[in-house]
């Protein structure tokens, strides 16, 4: 791993951690640097959790978190059941609202407030009070005394006017902003999916280590292409995407149409119960990649009015999967495949909810608590938890800088928090 050097805090040569590898240790004679420092975290409208988990398990650095909050109780039972007793259940805007309302101390806010006024199928609805739920967010930020932000929505966000607001704000409250666009699949999710990402700190420009780099790379494109197009955006050595083959291929045929008593990961493999209409749409249309147009083609006398009237758009309805590419987004209602490209590459099925959350980067232990529907709306709406962990990586480095620039800065600090010789040990073992 190198170091480069990056002025921070008007000071010239304080070393940031270059961004070269998967995971970005700081190590101490063996030990991880951020076993002695864990950064306070609050995840807002958290859902099961996939961010709070790519900040805390998927990376190498430890990330404390101290409180989080969702509408959802179902959510909110499942991210506690994971991180501990963290997630507070209720109307964010009257949580704030109520006196008694005590926002705890952290280092890092992050979470995606709700995305469905900024998504295209609502683009045309003016006043949609969910574009605003961006400030209550900063209120939390400004609150908890917070010194790095963290915001994920749709990509939509960045072309709105609620962008710009948000931005504004930001930097009022003295934070440097950065914002990008990611796709999921580039950085080891079996998925594509694209997010935006918004990233603000106070004692650094987080330009200097987001966006982070590329960690897989779309083998379609081939490699030599994508490593000379984009030298920088990629780690030393990246990996081609992950894909459905890789997420999914080693699980058995589902069972039942429940949730089961059984270890994971079948506990939440089961199938459906679909007509027999269902069975002989599926047995048309055999092929990996095949869509609603393919059931036209191959069965017209199966195939739902509605979609024979609707000759454009779509490609993706009542379609598989392929086994060696990635899949598409997972929204919520994956075991529905008219609503998207949700049947197995070979079986005559949907996927399940087990296979959604693999393809969503979920581990197996992660435990999702809640009915059917709630547990697929927790997986469809969560941030991928190997894409979370990629920010993590950022936003570890941005802390690293900051303990740099006041061993520097600050003998006081120094003395206070015993923490700048390990900063030092640190620092000089990258260069």
């Amino acid at each position: 791993m190198t170091a480069y050097k990056k002025r921070i805090n008007n000071q010239d040569d304080i070393p940031i951690i270059a961004e070269e590898e998967t995971v970005y240790h700081a190590r101490i004679g063996g030990k991880l640097l951020e076993n002695r420092y864990q950064p306070k975290l609050i995840d807002l409208f958290a859902g099961a959790g996939g961010m709070t988990l790519g900040f805390t398990k998927l990376t190498g650095h430890s990330f404390q978190p101290v409180w989080a909050n969702d509408f959802n109780e179902y959510a909110a039972k499942t991210y506690n059941a994971n991180f501990g007793n963290h997630c507070t259940v209720g109307d964010i805007v009257d949580i704030l609202q109520t006196p008694k309302t005590v926002i705890p101390q952290a280092d890092v806010v992050i979470g995606g407030p709700p995305c469905q006024g900024f998504s295209l199928l609502n683009k045309y609805r003016d006043g949609d009070p969910r574009k605003q739920l961006w400030r209550p967010f900063m209120d939390i930020v400004e609150r908890s005394g917070a010194s790095v932000f963290v915001m994920e929505n749709v990509p939509q966000l960045l072309e709105s006017f609620e962008h710009g607001e948000i931005v504004e704000i930001a930097r009022a409250m003295g934070f440097k902003i950065r914002w990008a666009k990611l796709c999921a699949a580039d950085y080891g999710v079996p998925q594509v999916r694209w997010r935006a990402f918004i990233v603000g700190c106070k004692f650094a420009d987080p330009a200097a280590v987001f966006p982070p780099k590329k960690t897989n790379f779309n083998p379609n494109n081939g490699y030599r292409k994508a490593f000379s197009e984009e030298f920088d955006s990629y780690i030393a050595t990246p990996a081609p995407w992950k894909t459905v083959r890789d997420a999914i291929g080693n699980l058995p045929a589902p069972e039942g149409v429940e949730i089961r008593d059984e270890p994971s990961p079948l506990d939440i493999h089961f199938g459906r119960t679909p007509t027999a209409l269902s069975i002989e749409r599926y047995k048309s249309i055999p092929e990996e990649g095949m869509n609603r147009f393919d059931l036209q083609r191959r069965a017209p006398q199966l195939t739902p009015a509605c979609w024979i009237r609707k000759t454009s758009g779509g490609t993706d309805l009542f379609g598989r999967l392929w086994w060696d590419r990635p899949s598409v987004t997972i929204r919520t209602e994956f075991f529905k495949p008219e609503k998207g490209r949700y049947l197995h590459p070979v079986q005559h099925r949907p996927i399940t909810h087990r296979e959604a959350a693999r393809l969503q980067s979920f581990p197996d232990d992660f435990k999702f608590l809640g009915t059917k529907t709630e547990i697929a709306r927790q997986i469809g709406n969560a941030v991928p938890p190997q894409l979370a962990a990629r920010i993590a990586d950022c936003v570890y480095t941005l802390i690293i800088s900051k303990g740099a620039s006041e061993c520097r800065t600050s003998s006081a600090r120094k003395k206070e928090a015993g923490l700048c010789p390990e900063y030092r040990e640190a620092i000089q073992s990258l260069r």
